[in-house]
Parts: C-alpha cells; sequence; structure tokens
C-alpha cells in the first residue's frame, strides 16, 4: 500500500501529489490516519523561500490531528493516558532536542536547542511520513503524543491549529497581571488566541488592530472589546482610538501577531511607558523595519521579548484551557475552507491573499 502525500518541492515550486511507501513503525513509533492538518502563514512564508536551511523537498503540516491506526510498544500518550487505535490524538510537531546542551540544561529554553527539528517543516520527505498533508504520518519514538479530551472536538482544535499554542506561549511570555490593558496585533488564528488567552488570563480591556473585517468580526467572540480596522483607517486614528482606550497613556501589554514588519513601529508607539511589547508573529524573514532605539525603546523604557516557536507545556496548557473554556474558545469558526491534498496550492494561496482565516487539509 502506498500514502499519497502533497509535496513542497521548493521556493515557488508547483505542489507535488506523489506516493510514498507504507509506514513500518520500529519500537515506539505510532502510525496516524490523518483526520486534518492546518494551512497556516508559516507554509505560506516557507513556500515563498523565507525559512532557511528547509531539507527539500519536505511534506508539510506541523500541526495536525489523527487516529492512532498501529502503535509498536506505545500504550500511554505523554501524560499518561491510556491510548488505543482509533484514538484521536495530536502531537508536539517539535521532536529531536537534545537535553544536554547549554539551550535545554541551563538555559530552560528546548526551543532553542540546536538539535531541535519540526514535523512539516524540517524534516525531508525522505525521512517518511514526517508532515500532516498526507493520508498518514509516522509519529518516530519519543513524539510527545496527546490524546484529546472528549470535549474537544476535532475542529474546534484544527481550527485553532499552531495558533492555539503560540497565543497560549505569546501570553504566557508576556507576563502580563490582571487588569493589564492588551493590545494585539493581527486578527489571524495567533492574535485571535492570544487575545481568547489575555481574556481568560484576567485583562481588563482587550484592543485588536487587524484585517481584514472578516477576521476582526470573530474576535468579539474571543474576548475582545475593541477592535481598530487596519484597512479601513490610518495610523492617526488607530492612535487617537487607542489612546482614548487607555486614557492616554497607551496599552500596558502589546502582542504582535501580525507577521508584517510594519506592525512594529506602530505596536511600540501605542505601547505606554514602561511597557511590555511581545514579538511573536515573525516565525519567518520577511524583512527588515526602520526603528528608533531612543524613542521605540530606550526613552520608553520597554521591556521587548521575542516567543520563538512554543514548547509542550504550551500544548497541554492550551489544550486544558480548550478542554475547560471551550465555549471562550470557538475555533471551529475560525476554519474557512476544507482542501482536499490535490488543493494543497489552492490552500496556500488562499490563505495568503487571507480569503480564509484557517485552511484546513483533509487528507
Amino acid at each position: 500500500m502506498a500514502i499519497r502525500v502533497a509535496l513542497m518541492t521548493g521556493p515557488e515550486e508547483p505542489i507535488r501529489i506523489t506516493h510514498l511507501p507504507d509506514p513500518e513503525p520500529g519500537p515506539g513509533e505510532v502510525v496516524l490516519d490523518t483526520v486534518a492538518s492546518e494551512v497556516c502563514g508559516t507554509d505560506v512564508h516557507l513556500w515563498h523561500g523565507h525559512l532557511a536551511g528547509i531539507p527539500w523537498p519536505i511534506i508539510p503540516g506541523h500541526v495536525s490531528i489523527g487516529r492512532i491506526a498501529e502503535a509498536r510498544g506505545v500504550e500511554h500518550d505523554a501524560l499518561g493516558e491510556r491510548l488505543a487505535p482509533g484514538d484521536l490524538v495530536t502531537f508536539l510537531d517539535v521532536h529531536g532536542t537534545c537535553h544536554a546542551c547549554y539551550q535545554c540544561t541551563v538555559a530552560g529554553q528546548p526551543n532553542r536547542c540546536p538539535s531541535r527539528r519540526v514535523y512539516g517543516i524540517t524534516f525531508p520527505a525522505s525521512d517518511g511520513l514526517l508532515g500532516g498533508w498526507s493520508e498518514q504520518i509516522l509519529l518516530k519514538a519519543g513524539v510527545r503524543i496527546l490524546k484529546l479530551a472528549p470535549e474537544i472536538e476535532a475542529d474546534r482544535f484544527i481550527g485553532g491549529g499552531c495558533g492555539l499554542f503560540t497565543g497560549f506561549a505569546t501570553v504566557e511570555r508576556s507576563g502580563m497581571r490582571m487588569g493589564d490593558t492588551v493590545l494585539v496585533q493581527g486578527s489571524g488564528p495567533v492574535g485571535l488566541a492570544a487575545a481568547a488567552f489575555a481574556h481568560l488570563r484576567g485583562a481588563g480591556r482587550v484592543l485588536m488592530i487587524g484585517a481584514p473585517e472578516a477576521r476582526l468580526e470573530l474576535a468579539e467572540a474571543f474576548g475582545v472589546d475593541l477592535r481598530l480596522d487596519l484597512e479601513r483607517t490610518h495610523r492617526a486614528e488607530r492612535r487617537s482610538a487607542i489612546m482614548e482606550a487607555t486614557r492616554g497613556r497607551g496599552a500596558d501589554v502589546v502582542l504582535e501577531a501580525s507577521g508584517n514588519p510594519n506592525a512594529l513601529p506602530e505596536g511600540l508607539d501605542l505601547l505606554r511607558d514602561g511597557g511590555r511589547y511581545i514579538v511573536a508573529g515573525h516565525y519567518t524573514d520577511v524583512g527588515p523595519v526602520e526603528l528608533n532605539p531612543h524613542l521605540d525603546f530606550n526613552r520608553k523604557h520597554v521591556d521587548l521579548r521575542g516567543q520563538w516557536g512554543t514548547d509542550f507545556r504550551h500544548l497541554v496548557g492550551a489544550l486544558q484551557m480548550l478542554s475547560r473554556h471551550g465555549d471562550r474558545l470557538p475555533f471551529e469558526r475560525v476554519i474557512g475552507a476544507r482542501y482536499p491534498l490535490e488543493k494543497a496550492e489552492e490552500a496556500l494561496r488562499d490563505v495568503e491573499a487571507l480569503r480564509v482565516t484557517k485552511a484546513v487539509m483533509v487528507p
């Protein structure tokens, strides 16, 4: 039996549908029948060659959900839940951290481990079914698997996708306090998740700048109090609205989730003196932007932080919140369209053009 996959063969190259051999799991490995895999902004940037070191060709799809088809000696998930064939599971896409380097053992930042590999991004297709745009996914020994709680529907999970975990990590990284006014830049899945988790963490108000309008219309359901349309307002108008909402001080915390370099000068301008600015939207290199160190950082006494990827605790925490507060995290509403493997390129173009908020591959 051969498994159909969608291959990304290089920057700007057409997506190619091909077959790879049926996986033969070794000890400690698991095979999933893919239920769904997301198409996110990172996949678009990958396709355009904005991330260095990609071992082309790859099978994209770094956040996926599937049912256990076969397991070799794996009886429990990473938290001790019993596993059985047919169980709906997801997994941490990061694999291969060494647990021995400085970043792992001293800094406590395994997301910066030089041995870190990522499903759907840094594994070549020659290594096997290590991406979600495939009928099946091979989980290598040591991959951290999590069984989904019964109350977490597949659509709610995959509608959040990597944005769910990144948004959780971004809010954690911000150190926001109860009562803080939080401004989110970007109304895609990361921005919506960041807004929702800021709201659940006790933000006094959650403000959002984003586009298009269809995305902003979802924001209220995710806890956003004030929405500003990037396409229908000028920067001066947005500044006036934010300053009015914050009594002239600016936001206590600004979470950049847009992936647009131009968001940084505006976000820093809208941050109060001594506030915290978290850059989470720039997983790939989309170019530089001009900033003034004196005015934008030093004089404002800014606490500037980056959030690179996610760790296992972010996956666990986000799923716990999704299980407990699913009605306030309605990510199933974010899904704009579903695509078979043959329409992977169409899905990428739709995400790039913002025609859909979340595109989902259904192999």
